[in-house]
């Protein structure tokens, strides 16, 4: 749960909905650069902008805490126009709708959360520890991915293991007597009939500012400590709110959400060592003499 991977470079506007901007544009030339034309990647990598895109993400982030600005820019405008937009046609169409002219002007981009590569640990098969209960997807950890997945992968687990889950599940119903259980009417006797909007969504954004500056790209153990108290708070809050009003849709997704943010804090301090995409500035180095393993934590009841 400790591995999460961000991607370098997210489009940054105030209307734009976290639009990703390739990494095969710094592969066909693309620089990383600050407003005043500076380029720094060379600091933190002989590749430069062809770094791995966890150094990428990290040497970013340090930039704009450096700095105190709100992104750097992708730099394509030194190439050929109708090379760029032959190459990348949806990239310049996107940026275009922000008056953003990419042959002719950088694109200001900073780190977005991009892939979870762990979560339910699952077998090849999609089966977890509960029997009849499959898995597949971002939300499992079937470990091809390991402490880093690699570009255009992602259809491992969402296309390959989702059959193989799939067909699984199929032969495990084939093999049960089909005997219709009716379920229970829920019992709300003793709440209130009440949704309070303003306090999901608060908690909601708060777990995200949390987890952003806190369990992000870079972390440390005064972070990580931080991010565990606060979160621990909020999931006390949501717990009486639960017990007390009907559930919904929202109330469920923002308990689900605080459950998966703490998992990962404790994850990652788990694991005192960087490696892949955690890093931690309070061991910086990898470690594989005590941490050459998975991290797996028991939640039994959630």
């Amino acid at each position: 749960m400790e591995f999460m991977q961000f991607h370098p470079t997210s489009l940054y506007h105030p209307e734009a909905n976290s639009f990703l901007i390739s990494e095969a544009v710094r592969g066909f030339g693309g620089r990383l650069i600050h407003k005043d034309g500076e380029s720094f990647m060379e600091k933190y990598h002989p590749m430069a902008a062809l770094a791995p895109r966890d150094i990428v993400a990290r040497a970013i982030d340090t930039e704009l805490k450096k700095r105190g600005v709100p992104c750097v820019f992708l730099d394509v405008s030194h190439l050929e126009p109708e090379a760029v937009r032959n190459r990348f046609p949806n990239i310049y169409e996107n940026c275009m709708r922000y008056k953003i002219d990419i042959t002719k002007e950088p694109i200001p981009v900073v780190p977005a959360a991009h892939y979870a590569c762990g979560g339910v640990r699952t077998d090849l098969k999609g089966r977890t520890s509960i029997a009849g209960l499959f898995a597949c997807g971002e939300v499992t950890c079937t470990g091809v991915h390991g402490a880093n997945r690699l570009a255009s992968n992602s259809l491992l687990e969402a296309v390959v293991f989702a059959h193989e889950a799939s067909q699984a599940a199929i032969r495990f119903a084939a093999k049960r007597n089909r005997i219709p259980t009716p379920i229970p009417q829920w019992d709300d006797s003793g709440t209130f009939n009440q949704e309070e909007w303003v306090l999901i969504s608060h908690d909601r954004l708060e777990i995200q500012n949390i987890m952003w500056d806190y369990v992000g790209i870079v972390r440390s153990n005064a972070r990580l400590e931080r991010a565990l108290s606060r979160i621990r708070l909020i999931r006390q809050e949501i717990e009486n709110y639960y017990k007390r009003t009907r559930v919904t849709e929202g109330l469920l997704e923002l308990r689900n959400l605080a459950t998966v943010a703490q998992l990962m804090i404790l994850s990652a301090m788990l694991r005192k060592e960087s490696r892949g995409l955690h890093y931690t500035t309070d061991y910086p180095k990898r470690d594989d003499d005590a941490f050459l393993h998975d991290t797996l934590i028991d939640r039994s009841g959630v």
